[in-house]
């Protein structure tokens, strides 16, 4: 199994920056892509961003300017920096991973969500 841990979140104003940081761990073979998503109440989950293992990003428009995804792959590790926060923001954010443990496939993992709350 692949464990994602995340940090991160909180309760900021608007104009604000947050950051969270997403550490995969257990039996590890390798790790494609990395993301974020969100899901603000009665709403459906989107993503946010993406990385490739070669550093390609991929952004929502909503968050294109404001948000950069990175990662550090010797860590397994996967952060979003966020600024500018907008009230819109505000939502619960998963951490994802596209990941294959010693003898199992490629699946996504799932971090348990942190919760990102932007106040007008």
């Amino acid at each position: 199994q692949v464990q994602l841990v995340e940090s991160g979140g909180g309760l900021v104003q608007a104009g604000g920056s947050l950051s969270l940081s997403c550490a995969a761990s257990g039996n590890i073979f390798s790790i494609n892509a990395m993301g974020w998503y969100r899901q603000a109440p009665g709403k459906q989950r989107e993503l946010v961003a993406r990385i490739s293992n070669g550093g390609t990003t991929n952004y929502a428009d909503s968050v294109k300017g404001r948000f950069t995804i990175s990662r550090d792959n010797f860590k397994n590790t996967v952060y979003l920096q966020m600024n500018s926060l907008k009230p819109e923001d505000t939502a619960v954010y998963y951490c994802a991973a596209d990941g294959k443990t010693w003898g199992g496939s490629f699946r996504l993992y799932w971090g348990q969500g942190t919760q990102v709350t932007v106040s007008s």
